[in-house]
């Protein structure tokens, strides 16, 4: 690959790359808020609405991202209403990721001791301020872990949004290989890029099971 060519080539693929960090980083905020609505549903929502936010879980974990990313964008327009491109991607990786979020919450909450329920009646919490004063914050230690790798997870499939023509990092690689071909050269600097995203996490999120199972 000339330096030319590599130049120009980085030069689209970090403006790409901007936009998977923006991507991801609103879809983990609206990820971890659907997830955490739909564990708590689950776990203490009245008799019904447990059963909706199982059906969600059940349903997005059972399907493709690409498929509910083309539901959203298309379906949208589909009804007589436009939805730009980034918003059909950040609600599409939201609402998909929300429920594995919403499991890995859910299986936080069921690991807080029972006892610390109990304690909080004693000394007068309602319900809700029980969970949020006393099982939220332990449930947000025991999940970080699994919560980061999800995390991990979702960035990865931002590379699908590309399907739907949001020009992110994946989408910029296709169209400089469409261009000047070169694909090795090309997808090697699109996974590098990933890459130098991807690892520091991966690595906090090993380094910090190695702690907790050294001091279990």
């Amino acid at each position: 690959m000339s330096s030319d060519l590599l130049t120009t080539s980085l030069s689209i693929l970090l403006q790409g790359l901007l936009m998977t960090l923006a991507l991801s980083a609103a879809s983990i905020v609206g990820g971890t808020v659907i997830g955490l609505l739909a564990a708590v549903l689950r776990s203490f929502g009245p008799w019904g609405t447990d059963k909706i936010a199982r059906l969600y879980t059940e349903l997005f974990r059972g399907t493709p991202v690409l498929i509910t990313l083309m539901f959203i964008y298309f379906g949208v327009s589909y009804f007589g209403y436009a939805i730009d491109v980034f918003a059909a991607g950040v609600v599409g990786l939201s609402v998909y990721q929300g429920a594995y979020i919403a499991e890995v919450f859910r299986s936080g909450i069921e690991a807080v001791p029972k006892g610390q329920w109990e304690v909080s009646q004693i000394l007068g919490l309602s319900k809700a301020q029980a969970f949020f004063s006393v099982v939220l914050p332990q449930t947000g230690r025991i999940v970080l872990p699994p919560l980061v790798g999800q995390y991990l997870s979702l960035i990865k499939d931002t590379s699908i949004v590309s399907m739907i023509g949001m020009s992110e990092l994946m989408h910029g690689g296709q169209a400089i290989v469409d261009r000047v071909g070169k694909p090795v050269e090309i997808y090697g600097l699109v996974a590098i890029l990933y890459f130098i995203v991807c690892f520091p996490l991966s690595q906090w999120v090993r380094r910090h099971d190695r702690k907790r199972s050294v001091l279990s």
